[in-house]
């Protein structure tokens, strides 16, 4: 199984993006009309400058308040793990759990083309394991 198979599986096949320029105050609007727990950080809509989570605003939301007000590119993450929508899904199961990620960029020539969440990899995984079981199922009470 690749990843290109998971992201054809997806509900929605866009990529949600916000600029590094946005307010976090916007970042959190758009986490919250998506219901997504991440955003990918780009400029034009189709580089990859960085990453935000929920996880990011939460932990500097401590400084304060004024937070909100300050812009996306100033608590992205930019040392962003990605994959090649060619890739193994048992790859990048491993690269998720080495690294304690939830959400990986999908690249395709360096272009941005999807977004994988852990969701989407266990969702995957179960339909797998039900497949097989339906499988063995079927062989075993064959007449």
């Amino acid at each position: 199984m690749r990843i290109n198979d998971v992201l054809r599986g997806k509900a929605r096949q866009e990529v949600v993006t916000i600029r590094p320029d946005a307010t976090v105050r916007e970042l959190v609007a758009l986490l919250a009309e998506h219901n997504v727990g991440a955003v990918v950080v780009s400029a034009n809509g189709t580089s990859l400058d960085g990453i935000v989570s929920e996880r990011d605003v939460v932990r500097r939301l401590t400084g304060g308040a004024d937070t909100l007000d300050g812009t996306v590119g100033s608590i992205m993450s930019t040392g962003v793990q990605t994959c090649e929508g060619t890739e193994a899904v048992t790859d990048l199961m491993q690269l998720m759990t080495e690294h304690r990620i939830r959400h990986v960029p999908v690249l395709t020539d360096g272009v941005l083309t999807g977004i994988v969440s852990i969701g989407d990899v266990v969702k995957n995984r179960i339909g797998e394991l039900e497949f097989e079981r339906d499988q063995l199922d079927q062989y075993l009470h064959q007449p």
